[in-house]
Parts: C-alpha cells; sequence; structure tokens
C-alpha cells in the first residue's frame, strides 16, 4: 500500500488514496486534502464530514441519497460542497473508506 503525508504524519492509503486507518484521520488532514482535491473547506463542509464519519463509524453504507436526507444538507447542496463526485471526494476528504456506492 501506498503512504501519503499529511501534516507531518504518514498515513496508508489505497491505491486511490484513501486512508486505510480511518482513525488517524483530523481536521488539518482533511484541510490538506481538500486542498489537493481544488476544495476550501468551511464549517458546512466540516459538518457533512462529521455526519459520513458518524455514519461510517456505525457501520452504515454511505450514500448520496442518504446524506440528502440526513437533515444537514439536501442533494443538491451536496453536489456544490463536492462538485463533480461529490460522495467519493468527501470520502476522501473525511479519512473513510471510498463508499461501495461509488464507482
Amino acid at each position: 500500500m501506498a503512504q501519503k503525508n499529511y501534516t507531518g504524519i504518514s498515513v496508508e492509503v489505497n491505491e486511490e488514496g484513501y486512508f486505510l486507518d480511518s482513525t488517524v484521520w483530523t481536521k488539518e488532514m482533511a484541510v490538506e486534502i481538500a486542498k489537493e482535491l481544488e476544495l476550501e473547506l468551511t464549517d458546512l463542509h466540516f459538518e457533512v464530514l462529521n455526519y459520513l464519519r458518524t455514519r461510517f463509524n456505525a457501520g452504515e453504507a454511505l450514500t448520496i441519497r442518504g446524506v440528502g436526507k440526513s437533515g444537514v444538507i439536501d442533494i443538491k447542496g451536496f453536489y456544490g460542497l463536492f462538485p463533480g463526485a461529490p460522495m467519493k471526494k468527501a470520502a476522501k476528504i473525511a479519512g473513510i473508506p471510498k463508499p461501495a456506492s461509488c464507482i
């Protein structure tokens, strides 16, 4: 597996750059990952990231529809925050594996 360096910490990632161990993730790392994806994070981004991390840690399947029903943000807003591939980008920034719902 590959290694990435975020905030001075070496993190194991898969071939697509997703964390292999979500417990090493920090908000500071999220900011660096977002910069790689040409995004600047806001408080709303972090609300979505925290929602995804909570659901992932609870063993729930992550889907765009689920995010839209989360009460945190609607689907249109989710696409606005993470344009192009919102679930893939959000999962990568949140330090969790790519959801099975993503191709």
